[in-house]
């Protein structure tokens, strides 16, 4: 009985932070604007919510554990910088995966990037094509300014899962 308390009692609390997470979606905190000729969008719109990776027959719900079933998957761990509060910071773990190709990235995800010696981890806010190809935008969702252009060649994963 107290097993079946604490697996209720977690999803409880598990679908309480995706129902807070969710309704903060809707709501437009910052207003667009030009930055060095980048245009800079909120990240909190429906425009921007991540793509959905994992689909609903991937996921086994039993009374002792949850599995998500998805090949290549690893765990992430963030730094305390406080960029993407508040979807996440240090403490919390994300899933990642490794994309293939650009295509599968939209405006929304949460991808990880080498930036010189640091992986970064921010939201795409824009895409465009340049002279070197496709390019990616992205900005912390707590951060003010958006970041350089992003190629593909220097994205190493795009999250598709918290864990609080």
């Amino acid at each position: 009985m107290e097993k079946m308390t604490t697996i209720l009692t977690f999803i409880a609390g598990f679908l309480s932070c995706f129902l807070i997470i969710y309704s903060l979606s809707f709501i437009n905190l910052e207003k667009p604007l030009e930055l060095g000729g980048l245009k800079q969008v909120s990240t909190l719109s429906n425009e921007t919510s991540p793509g959905d990776w994992i689909s609903s027959n991937q996921i086994q719900v039993y009374s002792d554990k949850l599995i998500i079933d998805i090949s290549g998957i690893s765990i992430s761990n963030y730094a305390p910088t406080g960029s993407m509060r508040p979807v996440f910071d240090a403490g919390h773990n994300g899933i990642r995966i490794v994309p293939t190709n650009e295509n599968q990235l939209k405006m929304g995800d949460i991808i990880s990037f080498q930036k010189g010696s640091d992986l970064i981890v921010h939201r795409i806010v824009d895409k465009g094509l340049d002279e070197n190809g496709i390019y990616f935008i992205t900005k912390g969702d707590n951060n003010l300014q958006s970041d350089e252009r992003v190629y593909f060649k220097d994205i190493k994963y795009v999250t598709i899962g918290i864990l609080y």
